[in-house]
This record gives C-alpha cells, sequence and structure tokens, in this order.
C-alpha cells in the first residue's frame, strides 16, 4: 500500500506519525457549517484553520464544492468540510451542488448551523433548521456568527431565538473576524467529536488540490471585480503551468500560470474583461498576489475569458469544469 503523502487522509484505523498520546485522550472527527448565505460559513471555516482555505464573498452560492480543512489542537483535530449553501436549485448544477451538501451532511460528525447575530431569523433559516432532521447520525450546535456586528440584546434576544428551534448539542456565539470565543467553538465542536487517532499528518491544512486553490483565488478575484451578479455563471479552471529556471542556485524559478474563466453569454464575458481589457488585467493582478501568497514564489498569470454556453444545464459542460 501507498505511503499517504500530506494531503490523504488515512485509512479507518491507522493512526499518523503523530499517534494519540499515550493516557491521554485525542479526538478526530469532521464538522459541516451550515446556514443560508452570507452567515460566514467560509469566514469561520478560514478562521478555525488559522489560513484561507475556502474563498469568501458577499454574492450567494461562492462556495460550490466541499472543501476540507483542518484544524489542529493538541488534544484533537477538526476536519472541517465547507460546503455550497443548502438552497432551492434552479439549475443542474444547483440540483448538484445540493446533492453534494447531502451527501455531506450524512457522513459528518456535527452539524454546525450559522445564524448571524444580526439578523432576525427568517424562512431560509428554519427551511434550513427543518433539513437538519434529514441528519440524525450527526449532533447539532448552533453557532451565532457575527456577534461584533450585533448589540447585546440583539444577541440575547437571538439566542433565544435559537433555543426554541430545537434542543441543541451546544450553542455558541462567536465572530469569526474578531476571533472571539473560537476557542471555546473549538473546545465545544472538539468535545462532540469520536475518540480517534489523528486523521491528518500535523503539516495538512486541507486536501485541495493546489490548482484547486488557485482556481479558486481567481473565481473570488473576478467575483469582488465584477459589480453584476456573475457567481453562478463564472467558473475557472487552471490550463497549464510552466517552471521557469531560476536565476540564481538556492531560489525557485518563476511560475507561469494559464487559466480559463467561463461564462455563459457574451454579454458575460464583456463584464469580466471591462472596457480595453480593464477589468480582467485587475483580476488578475488581485489574483496573482493572493497566489503567490499562497505558494510563496513569484508568479505570471495570464487569463484568458471563454464562452461555454448554458454550461450551469450541461452534463458534459459540468462533467468537463469539474462538477
Amino acid at each position: 500500500m501507498n505511503e499517504p503523502d500530506s494531503t490523504t487522509p488515512l485509512p479507518a484505523g491507522e493512526a499518523s506519525e503523530n499517534t494519540m498520546p499515550a493516557g491521554e485522550e485525542f479526538r478526530a472527527g469532521f464538522v459541516s457549517f451550515v446556514g443560508r448565505p452570507n452567515v460566514g460559513k467560509s469566514t469561520l471555516t478560514n478562521a478555525l484553520v488559522g489560513e484561507k482555505i475556502a474563498i469568501t464573498s458577499p454574492k450567494p452560492q461562492t462556495t460550490r464544492r466541499a472543501i476540507r480543512g483542518i484544524a489542529h489542537r493538541p488534544d484533537g483535530q477538526l476536519i472541517i468540510v465547507d460546503t455550497p449553501g443548502i438552497h432551492r436549485p434552479r439549475t443542474l448544477l444547483g440540483e448538484r451542488l445540493n446533492a453534494l451538501v447531502e451527501s455531506m451532511l450524512g457522513d459528518v460528525d456535527v452539524i454546525g448551523f450559522c445564524v448571524p447575530a444580526n439578523e432576525k431569523l427568517g424562512p431560509g433559516d428554519r427551511f434550513i433548521n427543518d433539513r437538519l432532521n434529514d441528519f440524525p447520525r450527526a449532533k447539532k450546535v448552533a453557532i451565532l456568527t457575527k456577534v461584533d456586528e450585533a448589540s447585546k440584546s440583539e444577541i440575547f434576544d437571538q439566542l433565544l431565538r435559537l433555543g426554541e428551534l430545537r434542543e441543541w448539542d451546544a450553542v455558541v456565539p462567536i465572530s469569526a473576524v474578531t476571533r472571539e470565543q473560537l476557542d471555546i467553538l473549538s473546545d465545544e465542536l472538539l468535545k462532540l467529536m469520536p475518540l480517534s487517532p489523528p486523521l491528518y499528518d500535523d503539516e495538512s491544512s486541507t486536501d485541495e488540490t493546489e490548482d484547486d486553490r488557485i482556481a479558486e483565488l481567481i473565481r473570488e478575484a473576478a467575483l469582488r471585480e465584477a459589480r453584476e451578479e456573475l457567481p453562478h455563471s463564472l467558473a475557472v479552471t487552471v490550463d497549464d503551468r510552466e517552471e521557469r529556471e531560476p536565476e540564481s542556485d538556492g531560489e525557485l524559478g518563476l511560475l507561469e500560470l494559464y487559466a480559463s474563466l467561463y461564462v455563459e453569454r457574451d454579454s458575460q464575458k464583456g463584464i469580466v474583461i471591462g472596457k480595453g481589457g480593464s477589468r480582467l488585467r485587475q483580476i488578475g493582478e488581485d489574483a496573482r498576489h493572493e497566489i503567490e501568497a499562497l505558494l510563496g514564489r513569484k508568479v505570471y498569470l495570464s487569463l484568458r475569458v471563454k464562452v461555454m454556453k448554458e454550461w450551469q444545464r450541461d452534463p458534459k459542460a459540468l462533467g468537463r469544469l469539474g462538477f
């Protein structure tokens, strides 16, 4: 059997080199955060892991696949599965994202239901809360997010409303931005995890491939720069990479990356490119800085915008784009 690499979860029952300390309880398991759009699920994932694993955007349905981030603790590991939000699908892509969410939620140990402290509970929150009944295996934790943006009375009232929804295994108010009570949330989540040896080695922070992370950083930059609504109709692929020779020994050479941004209509292509190519240049510059920070090296980034008609409804196109 091949040795697992730094991004491969270990088979059940097989410990990493960081085995469970003798005489101490070590816990490890999977948690997924759910909630309506913009409640801070991806921001929370990044805060707990300690680095940027999931891209963030104020636009709905930014997350499109299950992204695993690993939060290491002296007494355990939290494997955080950042999934697309539960929603009523309008396209084949939406149907596949919902199927992905349901598959992942059926396997995790804990589901964290995220609700912002500064907004009243609405129909979307109650719809998701009702759906939690479909996953009886998982323990349920209520997470009140964005407490830094709410008054004490708003926080208190929201906690009362959450308590009326169901019996939770834990209720924790937090702020991922100011890191308020993140340690308490980690403690509560870890208590609900099974006794287990580490599932990932100490150096792993995600099982995402490097190209996947690069593509997501480009998509994040595009969503940030494009004023029009493009989250559902924009996809990114990394098509090629080339290594240039370093100028001196002991240094990494320039990495050339070639990526494509896919939209569904010619009008959307114009939105992404912008007047005289200005928006595409800004997208490239923003993404390049993020990619260089991720890889720790200089990068040349070449972007092309392509039209793939109705790709969200085309099974073959979705397959080509990794959905």
